[in-house]
């Protein structure tokens, strides 16, 4: 059994991708500002960006229940790092970028500190400066991919950079493996009833290139993850096989981005957030693809 500290499973995405690795054999303490409805995990309640309270939190006994036989802390396997305010207009910009970037901080620190050899942290395809942006901004080209060179616009977006280059430093100085993932709009099972209105009006999701990711499918690039070591520091895109739109990806490109130059060959349903390193490096296969729950 893998112990694993998950940061954020109380969350939209959090939620999902614990209950994966619940289901694959994985022992979870949430941590979180709030509990998690699972009887499978518990949550620890906890203020990630209090340096003290995370260096205690990953050093804790990960089982259910106060009167468990043993309650001595275990080795821990991983860590995964969801916790953060998770886009802007939420709280003040300068909230934002404080609670992401110091949350972040700590967690590698105390994970790297403790010995903790895998750290997996949530970045996004915000980081790529075209979502969050004041207005309709061109990116460079198609598919974004993760040798883009990012140029975040809003303080959600420069948080993820950031928290990005200091997983690198973590990773470098300590030789654990540390992976970003940078995920695309996310999409809970429930979520494929809305898919209709989204055909609707395909202009509506231009900002995030049609991109998303099942939530189930997120949980397996992060448990994939896990379990594949040697890596170093790695980014790597979150993102399901095709556009979350009933049209072709050319004809969406020609519409909403014909000045956009395309990086080599396309599918005619491709995502424009591209997948392929998550499959070639983590062994990624996408299990829910939009079209098996849309009529």
């Amino acid at each position: 059994m893998k112990r694993v500290i998950f940061t954020g499973g109380s969350g939209k995405a959090g939620r999902h991708v614990v209950q994966h690795l619940v289901d694959h054999g994985y022992r979870v303490l949430n941590l979180d500002t709030k509990p998690l409805d699972n009887p499978q995990v518990r949550t620890l309640i906890t203020d990630i960006t209090d340096s003290g309270q995370v260096f205690n939190a990953l050093s804790s006994y990960t089982g259910l229940h106060e009167f468990d036989e043993n309650l001595a802390p275990e080795p821990i396997d991983a860590v995964v790092h969801f916790a953060a305010i998770p886009r802007i207009m939420i709280v003040p910009d300068n909230e934002v970028y404080r609670i992401n970037v110091m949350g972040t901080y700590n967690i590698l620190e105390a994970a790297t500190k403790l010995g903790i050899p895998k750290v997996i942290i949530a970045s996004s395809e915000t980081t790529y400066g075209i979502v969050f942006n004041h207005t309709h901004r061109d990116p460079e080209y198609f598919p974004l991919d993760e040798e883009y060179p990012v140029d975040p616009r809003d303080s959600y977006a420069t948080s993820k950079i950031c928290n990005e280059r200091t997983a690198q430093a973590f990773a470098g100085r300590s030789g654990a493996d540390i992976y970003a993932i940078r995920i695309g709009n996310v999409i809970e099972p429930h979520e494929y009833a809305q898919f209709p209105e989204f055909f609707a009006m395909p202009g509506f999701r231009k900002r995030i290139a049609w991109s998303y990711i099942d939530a189930r499918d997120l949980g397996q690039i992060v448990r994939r993850g896990i379990e594949t070591d040697g890596l170093g520091f790695q980014i790597f895109n979150a993102a399901n096989d095709d556009v979350s739109s009933d049209l072709p990806t050319r004809e969406l490109l020609q519409r909403y981005y014909p000045s956009v130059p395309v990086k080599g060959e396309l599918g005619e349903f491709e995502t424009l957030l591209s997948n392929r390193k998550a499959k070639e490096l983590l062994g990624f296969r996408e299990e829910h693809n939009w079209r098996k729950y849309v009529g």
